[in-house]
């Protein structure tokens, strides 16, 4: 049987396993997906223990830009953001990298929540290989300005420069911004300690800014409840990226298309249990 796993560390709280299982019914697919913890400092080594046999696999925080190194090539979308969520084992063993994140984060966000971002004001925060990934993408979609805010702002300077061709792309602390914006992304893993970034709360224009945390839990992530304290117009998590990313890397392993529909709402009936 066809094995894929979805390696990060930490790594227990993944719903990637499920999404692939119902993926795999839905499409009539045989294949077997599980969660594979990595070490911090040997997921080169882990990665091609796993692939002495597995097809393909998913990559999580922290890995992200690990992967994008072992990968023997990449797709353009993946070169252009320095960082890969999806692995595939070639015909002749070589391991091909790709990037779904920010094709599955601008699906979720312009389909499923049916928000359009042309023209829209899009704050980012953080500047690591989730930020890498969804710039692309999210420049594509003509939005008036992306600002990449991070602690280390020089992190995020380097990102502006390198997308700086594909549209209005600029960079900033967390603490330099006050003027509300329409769309904020929590690109950061904050959420996972219950943590928010510090940014100012006068970003949020009550009733209309959107808030998404790509991060997502069976509560509110602590972001998403900031977001909704003052004011957020919709404060959106991170699971329908998660679906939809993982519809576009089983289609790149098996050539069939998913729906990701029932299974969002699979997804979300669960964790309300």
């Amino acid at each position: 049987m066809d094995r894929y796993v979805v390696m990060g560390n930490p790594i227990g709280h993944s719903k990637s396993p499920l999404i692939h299982r119902l993926f795999a019914e839905q499409t009539g697919q045989i294949l077997d997906y599980s969660t594979l913890l990595a070490p911090l400092e040997d997921f080169a080594g882990c990665a091609r223990e796993f692939f002495r046999e597995g097809r393909g696999a998913n990559v999580t925080v922290p890995f992200k830009e690990d992967a994008f190194r072992l990968a023997d090539s990449l797709t353009e979308r993946a070169q252009r953001a320095g960082a890969v969520n999806t692995l595939s084992k070639l015909a002749d063993g070589r391991l091909l990298g790709d990037n779904t994140d920010g094709a599955g984060l601008v699906r979720d966000l312009t389909v499923n929540a049916g928000f359009s971002l042309k023209g829209k004001r899009i704050l980012l925060l953080g500047a690591g290989g989730a930020v890498r990934g969804a710039l692309e993408p999210l420049l594509a979609e003509a939005p008036a300005s992306v600002i990449i805010a991070n602690r280390t702002v020089e992190k995020a300077e380097l990102l502006a420069e390198l997308f700086a061709d594909l549209g209005p792309v600029s960079a900033s602390g967390f603490d330099w911004l006050q003027e509300p914006v329409d769309l904020i992304i929590n690109a950061t893993s904050a959420s996972l300690s219950g943590d928010v970034p510090p940014i100012a709360a006068s970003l949020i224009e009550p009733g209309k800014t959107v808030c998404y945390d790509m991060m997502y839990g069976k509560e509110p992530t602590s972001f998403c409840r900031w977001a909704k304290e003052h004011g957020a117009a919709v404060a959106m998590d991170g699971l329908g990226m998660l679906a939809e990313q993982a519809g576009e890397a089983f289609y790149l392993w098996r050539g069939v298309r998913p729906d990701t529909s029932p299974v969002l709402a699979e997804l979300r009936r669960q964790l309300a249990l």
